[in-house]
């Protein structure tokens, strides 16, 4: 009596051995890892762990999704009012196999859960990196996709999932900050013992280049001495000034350090107290870097030798 059995179905081709990564279309060789909210880690190029991307059905890596509002132009046509970035969604297909039923439930399990918590406990990050060593990465919560295939012969030893990932945020983001540091050094006098200039970066005018595709809002470090700080974005005229004795503490002295995020707007001094009040409101306009060069003034009122401002922030990009 014949006997009726399931068709044998096997796996896709998997990446190409020693590459290290997947090809991604329209955007080449890369190598892929994803980061949980609980800070697991979970390459996802490398099939020795049992499971691995398949670059067919990628999508969402490409430029960022916009919304227009027009007004219509009464001689035809309209006139563009605003552009607002939206939120974007990848679709990362992956396939997941082991050597029996129960390592395969396993890992099957496991990643499910490395990609739900999301839900939970806060966004994941999905990082790409590529050849030259540079890395890009995003913000996802898992939305759906996490189902398998349903068909004969899948779910035993292997099967594939479809994910969906919701980015909030549908900028990518190069995890290496850009520094740019300004410290006053200790003076000399210029006939003793014979004509000198000092050794310093001046505190003043100066130019900061974001490399990125879009502007990205700085974290300034402030360390005393110093009485008055204003920081002036000189190509738009927006300004903001920090006043230590406006929150009653007086002026910065040698060491003291305050902090300034720009987005969300925050400011904390050194033992993590908050100073928002410290700013000059309503004036102040805690404003952020365009892509390109832009120039700016730091001015510290009562510095001194130690006196320093730090500039950080990290670039943004319309693509992977």
């Amino acid at each position: 009596m014949p006997l009726i059995a399931a068709p044998v179905t096997t796996p896709p081709e998997p990446p190409p051995a020693g590459g290290g990564g997947i090809v991604l279309p329209d955007l080449g060789r890369a190598t892929i890892t994803y980061y949980d909210p609980t800070g697991g880690v979970w390459p996802l190029t490398r099939r020795s762990l049992g499971w691995y991307t398949l670059a067919e059905g990628v999508s969402g890596l490409g430029a960022t999704p916009y919304e227009l509002t027009s007004d219509a132009h009464p001689r035809g046509g309209a006139r563009l009012r605003h552009v607002q970035a939206q939120p974007r969604t990848i679709v990362w297909p992956l396939w997941v196999g082991g050597d029996t039923h129960l390592q395969f439930v396993e890992r099957w399990r496991t990643l499910a859960t490395a990609f739900t918590r999301t839900l939970r406990d806060g966004p994941g990050v999905l990082e790409i990196a590529r050849p030259d060593g540079t890395r890009r990465r995003i913000e996802v919560h898992y939305q759906e996709g996490f189902e398998g295939r349903g068909s004969r012969g899948f779910g035993r030893i292997f099967d594939s999932a479809v994910l969906s990932l919701w980015c909030e945020d549908p900028y990518w983001v190069d995890p290496v900050s850009v520094i740019v540091h300004r410290e006053q050094g200790v003076g000399e006098d210029f006939l003793v013992p014979f004509p000198s200039v000092s050794s310093s970066q001046v505190l003043g005018a100066t130019t900061v280049t974001n490399p990125g595709d879009v502007i990205v809002w700085p974290e300034w470090t402030i360390t005393g001495p110093a009485s008055l700080v204003t920081f002036t974005h000189t190509d738009t005229g927006e300004s903001f000034t920090l006043n230590p004795t406006a929150v009653g503490h007086g002026n910065l002295l040698p060491g003291q350090k305050v902090t300034v995020r720009t987005d969300p707007p925050q400011v904390r001094y050194q033992n993590g107290s908050n100073w928002i009040g410290a700013l000059n409101w309503p004036s102040a306009t805690l404003w952020g870097l365009a892509p390109g060069d832009n120039s700016v003034t730091f001015q510290l009122d009562g510095s001194g030798p130690g006196s320093a401002v730090d500039l950080s922030f990290n670039p943004r990009y319309e693509t992977a």
